[in-house]
């Protein structure tokens, strides 16, 4: 246990008490043997016995040889544990300051990290207002892209209505790369249809579904033209097996429309042998067709009545060898597609691919 200040205080005051007591043992002897001693008035002397002096110096000589083994045991021990306490004082002292050095330390990289953090806020600040800005930018460009595919489609959906445009655009050479776009942005269009209460709640006379409506309008005036057809009976498979595909995802009476279109492209292209192979080869084509002729919109079911008498009958009156050639230019009621133009408003009404 250490000793503090005043525990060494008090050793020191006890052993000045020791010593002081054994001052006045020797002068009370001193003084007891001067009592029996003569006192010489001319010298001041005292005169004592012998046997008293030689007791009395005895006894001091065992008090000189007793009293250092007992009061400078006490006085070395209470030194030691004096300075013992002296170093442990220094040595806290230094682990006081180390503390407060550390402390300090700390603090300071505590200021600095609040500092970074505020700073990291307010650039999270700033960073999500331009992150907000461009999705507002990103918002109004694609409306832009949006409106503007629908004027242009419809556009081309209106010119497509002329024999001479179609082999125009065959001539050109871009058909492929643009059937390739109609067909990405009708799954697309479809597969984000989320069912028919999603629907329903869509504007039919917005810029989407123009876009959606003018591209389905172009491929069926491309397929109403013999040249048309033959080119995407032998090289529009992908686009073809999409519209069938996409004919099994939209559930009933949602986006009439876009089924009549999609229904009258593939009737112009079963005019053609070989896309009437093709389409024929189409895995559940019949049931695809009975559930169509279940939807609640009427010009659904007539055009899907259409496909599957096209599809029927071309099979039973021309026969299985007949099949490798090409049609006559009119051999019945579906062998003479019209030519579908955009309507002015929102319904889809025109020629079609009527007889």
């Amino acid at each position: 246990m250490p000793i503090t200040s005043g525990k060494c205080t008090k050793l020191i005051s006890k052993q000045t008490s020791e010593e002081l007591k054994m001052t006045q043992f020797i002068d009370t002897k001193m003084w007891a043997l001067c009592k029996k001693g003569k006192v010489d008035s001319r010298d001041g002397l005292v005169q004592i016995r012998k046997r008293d002096l030689e007791r009395l110096t005895t006894e001091v000589m065992q008090l000189r040889e007793f009293l250092p083994k007992v009061v400078n045991g006490d006085l070395i021990e209470m030194l030691q544990k004096a300075r013992a306490a002296e170093t442990m004082k220094e040595r806290l002292g230094q682990e006081q300051e180390q503390l407060r050095q550390e402390c300090l330390h700390l603090r300071s990289r505590l200021d600095a990290a609040q500092s970074e953090c505020q700073k990291e806020r307010e650039e999270k600040l700033v960073l999500r207002e331009q992150l907000w800005e461009s999705r507002e930018q990103l918002q109004q460009q694609a409306e832009f892209c949006t409106g503007l595919g629908a004027a242009s489609c419809t556009l081309l959906w209106s010119t497509s209505s002329k024999e001479e445009a179609v082999k125009d655009i065959l001539a050109d050479g871009k058909l492929q790369s643009f059937l390739s776009v109609a067909g990405q942005t009708l799954e697309s269009f479809v597969k984000s249809l989320d069912g028919e209460a999603k629907a329903e709640q869509q504007d039919s006379n917005s810029h989407e579904q123009q876009f959606v409506l003018a591209l389905a309008g172009v491929v069926t005036n491309v397929a109403a033209v013999t040249c048309g057809r033959d080119y995407l009976s032998s090289s529009a498979h992908v686009l073809l097996e999409t519209l069938m595909q996409l004919l099994e995802l939209l559930k009933p009476g949602v986006f009439p429309k876009l089924k009549v279109l999609m229904l009258m492209a593939l009737y112009n292209v079963s005019i053609s042998v070989k896309g009437l192979k093709y389409i024929r080869e189409f895995p559940g084509l019949l049931s695809l067709i009975w559930t169509l002729l279940e939807d609640g919109d009427s010009e659904v079911c007539l055009h899907a009545l259409r496909l599957l008498q096209s599809v029927l009958l071309e099979e039973a009156l021309v026969g299985p060898g007949l099949l490798l050639n090409d049609p006559p230019s009119s051999t019945g009621a579906h062998t003479h597609p019209g030519h579908l133009q955009p309507p002015p408003g929102p319904e889809a009404d025109g020629p079609g691919d009527t007889g």
